[in-house]
């Protein structure tokens, strides 16, 4: 089977998931798909900390564990999905990308509702570790990239320029079509880096 890898780059309560083989070194992206990671798309669910940090730490607690718990599930089924479904278009998935904010360590629950920019960083955080998770849950070795990194790192690596990179991978999902945002670049060219660092 020919190996493939997926890319994501999260968003409060959803990510952008993209999955990309190789053909003589060559990308081509095989699927592209938005995983909901929350049962019911409403701020409530997608900014966990936001909710929690208007009620009683115990049941902040409990709610964010509830979250946590959804946005794994979601993950996870919707990774055996594209494991299926690529695996029927002769394509195994044995490697991911994740996209990091700051990579800050986060202290503990009653610190963080304390904190306005550290629930922030927490909502992002809480979906990014329920994809890691759910890779580990699905075979999947999964390499972290810091997002501000991204692209030196894929020009060192590719041995090119940040401005041709970035031509490369928007003609990358030309053949997709809409959307093919800055969301769906990012997630690619991981994906892709995943791949070529194999090689």
């Amino acid at each position: 089977m020919k190996q493939a890898a997926v890319g994501f780059r999260v968003h409060s309560g959803w990510s952008a998931l993209v999955a990309v083989s190789l053909e003589n070194d060559v990308p081509r992206v095989v699927s592209r798909e938005r995983v909901h990671l929350v049962e019911t798309f409403s701020y409530k669910f997608r900014q966990p900390y936001h909710t929690a940090a208007k009620m009683p730490l115990g049941k902040a607690r409990a709610f964010v564990r509830g979250a946590f718990s959804d946005a794994r599930r979601l993950a996870t089924r919707a990774l055996r999905l594209t494991q299926a479904e690529l695996g029927r278009q002769g394509f195994e998935v044995e490697r991911s990308a994740l996209l990091l904010a700051s990579g800050r360590t986060l202290p503990g629950l009653e610190r963080i509702l304390l904190s306005h920019a550290l629930i922030h960083t927490a909502d992002g955080e809480l979906f990014r570790e329920a994809l890691r998770r759910s890779c580990a849950h699905c075979g999947l070795e999964m390499t972290c990239v810091k997002e501000r990194e991204l692209l030196d790192r894929g020009a060192q690596a590719l041995r090119t320029s940040r401005e041709k990179l970035l031509r490369q991978i928007t003609e990358l999902g030309r053949s997709f079509g809409s959307p093919w945002t800055q969301d769906e670049k990012y997630a690619a060219l991981a994906a892709w880096l995943v791949l070529a660092e194999l090689a």
